[in-house]
């Protein structure tokens, strides 16, 4: 007798789906299963629209119980969970796996509870950013971090990625202003990470838990630090006629001791972008401008900014305004804000990277960055943290371009890979995901990889949540090498070790 055919994928696949179906339905509400194509077309990708992927099904719990009883299930099938917030990631972290669930946790958005005397909340995973600080706000205080996206991301998804946002250079990274996080192991298992108290008992693995990406344990319940609203903030707008000007001033600000509230740079594309979109009262003249902005009290703020003007006239700025009040203060920061959106206006794609580099590097990566538009044949519009080196240039394409993608990519790639050459990293605060799995393979030896999927193994020994993305394998990176060296583009000595 002759043995049956193997299935085909696409009938494995339908197999596989209705198994998945079958174990998880009981475990959840009504509609918190989704599997029909046109339900879960809407999950198939996070901000990074580049790279898209349906997922098996959608599951959408409502309760820790729920949570805990899917990840235990689709332990014991090995199927894959890739855990998804807002969905306003940029680095394909959220990107579904085609055999596997993806965990909405969109529905726990509850705040939980407000503690005014310990300055704390203790929210759900799914609580939007911006949410913390409307409710703390009746108490003076509120919660720091603000990434552009804080009107819509969600606090789970900042603590995957270690969210920053325009004041993180004073106030800290998401990792700086939480206490505690609570979930559960990929068998389901409760798992808790930091504490409310000042230290915790045992190893200490908060800051393993903050920027994982979904890869160690999914987070359910997080507890943060407030802080008290400042009396007062007022925002200088600088001009600069150079970009190494506007660079330098930067290092010089740092230099002289002071640390901004906020300490932002655009170039000119950025700034025309945003003025057309916003209004905001850019100097549309300069190649380059910085918001510098003191927070504190009256008497500390008049000081600070005394203090920042003289040194950016000295470092060569050819313009200075202060904001009058605050509805020009938040005029200011409307454009910086709304840089991505903006951008989404003049272009139909646009891909945007996240490297850091030395601040004293500045004003080399956007010549280099310039030099680039050039060679590959796309515009691109710059907007930096500039306090702390993190980078956000916009490559500008059409994705219904293949060559456009393809170019858009290696351009992607240059700047990572030269910001790794000038001392920097390849991620700052919208993590690896699927987007940086190249360039991984740029900055971290083998050994340093091995270690890396080390600490995911004891965490999660089968490999289910999150697979595939943040640590590229050996196989990939010396593909990945023997693609450099086939189109001449060992640039960099890091390249020659893969």
């Amino acid at each position: 007798m002759n043995a049956p055919h193997d299935p085909t994928p696409v009938a494995a696949r339908a197999a596989r789906q209705q198994q998945v179906v079958a174990a998880l339905a009981p475990l959840l509400p009504a509609g918190g299963l989704l599997w029909q194509s046109e339900d879960t077309t809407p999950y198939e990708c996070d901000g990074l629209t580049a790279y898209r992927q349906r997922p098996l099904v959608v599951a959408l719990p409502e309760t820790e119980a729920q949570v805990q009883a899917v990840l235990r299930a689709c332990h014991a099938l090995a199927v894959p969970v890739v855990a998804r917030g807002a969905g306003t990631g940029l680095s394909g972290g959220a990107m579904p796996h085609a055999e596997g669930v993806t965990l909405s946790l969109a529905r726990f958005n509850r705040i939980l509870r407000v503690d005014p005397v310990s300055r704390t909340a203790t929210v759900q995973c799914g609580v939007r950013n911006l949410a913390i600080s409307e409710a703390a706000a009746s108490y003076g205080l509120y919660y720091a971090p603000d990434p552009s996206s804080q009107i819509a991301c969600t606090i789970g998804g900042n603590v995957a990625e270690n969210s920053g946002g325009v004041h993180c250079l004073k106030y800290g990274l998401t990792l700086h202003n939480v206490l505690e996080v609570r979930g559960f192991t990929v068998e389901g298992e409760p798992v808790t990470f930091g504490s409310r108290a000042l230290d915790v008992p045992g190893f200490d693995l908060l800051s393993v838990a903050v920027g994982s990406e979904g890869m160690l344990a999914i987070t359910t319940e997080v507890t943060v630090k407030l802080v008290p609203k400042p009396q007062l903030a007022r925002c200088i707008m600088a001009s600069f006629d150079d970009v190494r000007k506007a660079g330098d001033a930067v290092a010089a600000v740092i230099a002289a001791g002071i640390i901004p509230a906020g300490l932002e740079m655009m170039d000119k594309p950025m700034t025309a972008a945003v003025e057309d979109f916003v209004r905001a009262g850019y100097d549309l003249t300069a190649e380059a401008i910085l918001l510098c902005e003191s927070d504190g009290t009256p008497e500390e703020v008049e000081e600070e900014i005394g203090r920042m003007s003289e040194v950016l006239r000295a470092a060569g700025a050819t313009a200075i305004a202060v904001s009058r009040d605050e509805a020009e203060r938040l005029r200011f920061w409307s454009g910086r804000k709304n840089a991505f959106p903006a951008s989404g206006r003049i272009s139909p794609d646009y891909m945007c990277m996240d490297s850091t580099i030395p601040r004293k590097r500045l004003a080399d990566i956007l010549l280099a960055i310039q030099a680039m538009e050039r060679k590959y044949g796309l515009r691109c519009a710059n907007v930096f943290h500039a306090g702390d080196g993190n980078l956000h240039p916009l490559i500008l394409f059409d994705a219904n371009d293949p060559d456009q993608l393809h170019r858009c990519e290696l351009f992607g790639a240059d700047i990572l890979e030269t910001s790794v050459a000038m001392g920097g990293t390849v991620t700052g605060e919208h993590g690896v995901g699927v987007e940086k799995l190249n360039s991984m393979c740029v900055q971290f030896s083998p050994e340093e990889r091995e270690q890396m999927l080390g600490l995911k193994r004891a965490f999660d020994p089968q490999g289910l949540l999150n697979p595939g993305k943040v640590i590229p394998t050996l196989n990939r990176c010396a593909e990945y090498g023997k693609m450099l060296v086939r189109g001449g583009k060992i640039a960099h000595p890091e390249l020659e070790r893969l």
